[in-house]
């Protein structure tokens, strides 16, 4: 559906990350995911810088009727992280990772890839069962259960999540764990 550049332009102004449309700096980039055959142009690329730029790009896809596509780390081998037509949710802006030794946690942003995770857990000689590439996104490989070196030993990826902060595709922003919505973590 087209948008009018004066609606697009306010969006963009709420935003603190970035807001990409075609022929612009970053956008071809942005569009890019590891797999190189995956060839999508989407309408808009919203680079997110946390939160709050997820929940107004969510927002605006519904209010628009945009299809949306996720980008996370970007590895995705099946290119569904770009869709043509779309608004494309970036994450990979979103990579810092914060360690707490004490409770040997992560709280992991979406954007990042194995190499940073383990990269911060190193540092505290700590691991997290995590796959095989460095460059694989968290987020995703995490999703699709996540077998990695360690995990004969340590399980998959997603038996070491605790929990996710989530944002639905009503633009809410929940909370999920095996004691708050345990349907959506499950």
């Amino acid at each position: 559906m087209a948008v009018i550049d004066e609606t697009v332009t306010e969006f963009a102004e709420v935003l603190r990350g970035s807001l990409l449309r075609p022929n612009e700096d970053g956008y071809e980039e942005a569009r890019t995911v590891w797999n190189a055959t995956v060839d999508k142009h989407p309408a808009l690329i919203v680079q997110c810088a946390g939160t709050a730029d997820v929940i107004s790009a969510v927002a605006f896809a519904r209010e628009h009727e945009f299809p949306i596509s996720v980008k996370g780390g970007g590895h995705n081998i099946a290119g569904r992280a770009v869709a043509d037509d779309a608004l494309m949710i970036d994450l990979s802006p979103m990579n810092a990772v914060r360690v707490d030794p004490d409770a040997k946690t992560a709280r992991v942003e979406p954007g990042v890839v194995l190499n940073e995770l383990d990269h911060e857990t190193q540092a505290f000689g700590l691991a997290t069962p995590v796959g095989y590439n460095s460059t694989t996104g968290v987020a995703g490989l995490t999703l699709g259960g996540g077998w990695g070196w360690i995990s004969r030993k340590h399980g998959l990826t997603v038996d070491n999540l605790v929990s996710a902060d989530v944002v639905t595709a009503e633009g809410e922003l929940v909370h999920a764990s095996e004691d708050e919505n345990e349907d959506l973590f499950w």
